[in-house]
């Protein structure tokens, strides 16, 4: 604990500056997207004005950014519910069963994180296209399961192991089931770590480039990032309207952290405690 008033005025000054330092491309990003376009690439000033909405009504009206966005929504979503489905059955199974081998289990599962995705993605492209399910959105989501599942279950492994089982033994002497133990007892204790486990899923799988980029190949199916970067050309770069579309891709994660920060902050503080 740094308790001398110098030592929280520099504390307070380095929290400062990394929060700068990490906000300002975000801020310079939303500046961007409503600058007038005869000074977009011409003024460096900080202060916002003239502001013009037109490179968000080019993006809607003139590209498949509708599309795209629709595109990501499902894919994120479906990512979200079967990470959270099978996350919470394999980490509660590990730390309420004897489940032989269950340590290897849960280390086998975070050695996916070991390659990057770009090595696992093409030998799984081979795989989908010979069951008939390449260029689909069904395989960006199994892709985008290999990078969420194994984190929802090493994080709710630890969130349940420190979660005592006499919890669970006293629901059960009052009358309730295992079943019921679980959904009444388990799972309200556990909203902070699901919450999270939620949050860390939907961020990997909406901003995904890789996976979407090999998996996808015609415009029907894209998703936001890949369509974002196909508007990059040899002659032509409208700096505007990719400024505007990156801000519509951070919107739902600004909104997401913004009503579920508390659980946030809460199942990550859960979630490092050991049992």
């Amino acid at each position: 604990m740094v308790r001398s008033l110098p030592g929280r005025l520099a504390l307070y000054a380095a929290a400062l500056i990394i929060a700068v330092y990490s906000a300002f491309p975000i801020y310079w990003m939303v500046l961007s997207s409503l600058r007038a376009p005869g000074v977009l690439l011409t003024s460096t000033s900080l202060i916002p004005g003239p502001f013009t909405t037109e490179y968000y009504w080019n993006l809607l009206e003139l590209t498949d950014y509708p599309t795209q966005f629709v595109n990501s929504v499902i894919v994120a979503a479906v990512t979200v519910v079967v990470t959270m489905v099978f996350s919470v059955m394999i980490a509660y199974a590990v730390t309420r069963h004897r489940v032989p081998g269950k340590k290897l289990i849960i280390g086998a599962m975070l050695y996916a994180y070991m390659f990057p995705p770009l090595l696992i993605a093409i030998p799984m492209f081979s795989i989908f296209a010979k069951l008939g399910l390449g260029d689909t959105l069904t395989s960006v989501i199994v892709s985008h399961l290999t990078l969420t599942l194994p984190l929802g279950v090493w994080f709710l492994w630890g969130f349940f192991k420190s979660m005592p089982f006499e919890l669970e033994e006293a629901a059960m002497v009052d009358g309730c089931t295992r079943l019921g133990a679980f959904l009444r007892v388990v799972l309200p204790l556990s909203l902070p770590g699901l919450i999270t486990v939620a949050i860390f899923s939907f961020l990997l799988s909406w901003t995904d480039y890789t996976y979407a980029l090999i998996m996808i190949g015609s415009d029907a199916n894209k998703t936001v990032p890949v369509g974002l970067a196909s508007m990059i050309g040899s002659f032509d770069l409208r700096w505007g309207e990719i400024m505007a579309g990156s801000t519509l891709i951070a919107l739902p994660l600004f909104g997401a952290f913004a009503m579920l920060s508390q659980y946030f902050i809460q199942g990550l503080g859960a979630g490092a405690v050991k049992g």
